[in-house]
C-alpha cells in the first residue's frame, strides 16, 4: 500500500541504524507514525525538523510492519522565524500540544486546519501572541472541552469543575482574562498569564489525565519565555 499526504511534523526520535521514527498530523485530520529510514543521517536530517510542514509518502509492506515514510519540505516555511527565539519556541510549544492532543487512529475534525492557520499567522504577523491564546482555546473546543467566551462577557468567572463560565465566584473558579480574547486591551503580563492558567488546568486535567500525561516540558518552556519578557517589558 502506498498513498501520500501533507502533514506537520510533531514528533521525531532517532531509532537505530541513523532511522527517524516520526509523527505527523495530517491533513486529514489524523496522527500518522512511521519509520524515516537513513532519516537521522547528516543529508536528511534537515528535512525532519519539528513544526516543518511537509509532502509524505507513505508505504506499508504489510499489516504486521510499520509505515515506511519519505518527506519532502512544503509551504508554509517556517525558515524564517529560525532566528526569532520567541516565534520558534512558540512552534515547538504547539506541536508538542498536538502530539498530546490525539492518539493514533484517532480523527478530531478541523485540528489540522487550525493548526496550519495559527502556524501561519505566528510566521507572518507581528501580533501574534494574542492569536496564539485563541488558538490554545479553539484547540480545546475542537477536542472536546468548548470555552465559549464569546457568548459569555458578561460572565467574569469560569468554573473549572463544571467548564462552565460563571457569573459569581466559588472554590473552583478563576477569573477569565475577556478584555485581552476580546481585543479590549493589550497584551499585558497578568491577563496572559491568566489564559494560560486557565488553558492548563482544563487541559490538564480533563484531557491529559486521562492518558496519564503532563503538559509537555516546550510548552511549559514557551510560557515561561514569554512571560518573563512581557513583564519586563511592562514594568
Amino acid at each position: 500500500m502506498q498513498k501520500k499526504t501533507k502533514g506537520i511534523l510533531i514528533y521525531s526520535k532517532i531509532s537505530k541504524e541513523n532511522n527517524l521514527f516520526i509523527k505527523f498530523l495530517s491533513e486529514d485530520d489524523e496522527i500518522i507514525s512511521g519509520i524515516v529510514y537513513g532519516g537521522s543521517s547528516s543529508k536528511n536530517k534537515i528535512l525532519y525538523q519539528l513544526g516543518y510542514f511537509l509532502n509524505f509518502i507513505i508505504i506499508k509492506k504489510n499489516d504486521n510492519s510499520p509505515y515506511s515514510i519519505k518527506g519532502e519540505i512544503t509551504s508554509p516555511y517556517i525558515s524564517s522565524i529560525i532566528n526569532n527565539k520567541y516565534k520558534l519556541s512558540c512552534l515547538i510549544a504547539i506541536v508538542s500540544i498536538l502530539n498530546l492532543s490525539l492518539i493514533e487512529g484517532q480523527k478530531i475534525k478541523g485540528i489540522y486546519f487550525e493548526s496550519k492557520q495559527i502556524i501561519d499567522l505566528i510566521i507572518t504577523k507581528k501580533n501574534w501572541l494574542i492569536l496564539f491564546i485563541k488558538f490554545l482555546f479553539n484547540l480545546l473546543k475542537i477536542i472536546g472541552y468548548e470555552v465559549d467566551y464569546k457568548n459569555n462577557s458578561h460572565n467574569s468567572f469560569f468554573d473549572l469543575e463544571s467548564i462552565e463560565f460563571k457569573e459569581h465566584q466559588n472554590d473552583n473558579t478563576l477569573v477569565f482574562p475577556h478584555k485581552l480574547l476580546n481585543n479590549e486591551e493589550k497584551v499585558k503580563f497578568s491577563s496572559v498569564k491568566q489564559a494560560f492558567l486557565l488553558f492548563e488546568e482544563i487541559f490538564q486535567n480533563n484531557h491529559l489525565i486521562n492518558m496519564n500525561l503532563k503538559l509537555p516540558v516546550s510548552f511549559i518552556n514557551f510560557k515561561y519565555l514569554i512571560l518573563e519578557f512581557l513583564k519586563n517589558k511592562n514594568d
